[in-house]
């Protein structure tokens, strides 16, 4: 083998390696609350987990990308991207024809309905909430619906967190919540809410989840609509479904 040869055959071999190795070159940063059971919470090491950070994590598989999580104050979150604090938003956000003023979404990754909580022995019917106090987190689904539909002689509280409103009606601070129904789903089920159940019936308001990116960015969006699209077909998503809900949520 002569010199060149050798020489061409070391460059193949450390290209080959490079293409198939497990480094990955690019990054994406996602935006996320860290507040919002079981999709974006905090775990007692400090990580980041939920159904919401496994979902972006398996879409950067599929991009072949580095996820970088940045964690982010709801209010803020929207702010955050334009500013370019991260790439995507990845937050259980509602697709809402305000927040396609200031960016666009991927196809939905999840449906949602509203559901009322309150104690199991409390008397609270939603169709008579005079004299109530209603929670919700600001800036919501759940908070533009009380806003757009009041409520006769109730009064409403919000809330920066999910976490601290569910927190006022355990302590009794307000008579019932109305939030998505898969995250009260996953607060009934746990020791804090075993006290509490739904009342009424769901509120179906059509919401779909998306992931939010800037304006324009449509590269990116193309690439996490055929992650997501892969995600779908290949049975990774209903195995991460099922990892947090005994019934599908798509």
């Amino acid at each position: 083998m002569s010199l060149k040869t050798a020489a061409l055959a070391a460059v193949a071999a450390i290209v080959l390696l490079t293409a198939s190795g497990p480094t990955r070159a690019e990054t994406l940063r996602i935006g996320t609350e860290g507040a919002y059971p079981p999709f974006n919470q905090i775990d007692p090491s400090g990580e980041l987990i939920g159904f919401d950070i496994d979902i972006a994590q398996a879409l950067c598989d599929k991009m072949n990308v580095e996820c970088v999580f940045v964690r982010q104050d709801w209010d803020g979150i929207i702010p955050g991207l334009l500013a370019r604090k991260y790439d995507a938003i990845v937050a259980s956000m509602s697709i809402t024809e305000d927040r396609q003023q200031a960016v666009d979404f991927t196809d939905p990754y999840y449906s949602n309905k509203l559901r009322f909580v309150a104690a199991k022995n409390a008397k609270v019917d939603p169709d008579n909430l005079k004299g109530k106090v209603i929670g919700a987190q600001r800036a919501t689904i759940s908070a533009s619906y009380l806003e757009d539909h009041p409520f006769k002689g109730a009064k409403v509280k919000l809330y920066d967190t999910q976490e601290n409103a569910y927190l006022d009606l355990a302590s009794g601070r307000v008579d019932a919540i109305l939030a998505d129904r898969l995250v009260s789903y996953d607060w009934l089920e746990s020791d804090a809410g075993k006290n509490f159940a739904f009342v009424g019936e769901p509120i179906d308001i059509g919401d779909k989840i998306g992931i939010a990116v800037r304006k324009g960015d449509t590269k990116l969006l193309a690439r996490l609509n055929a992650a997501l699209a892969e995600i779908i077909a290949d049975g990774t998503y209903e195995e991460l479904n099922a990892k947090y809900f005994p019934f599908p949520i798509y």
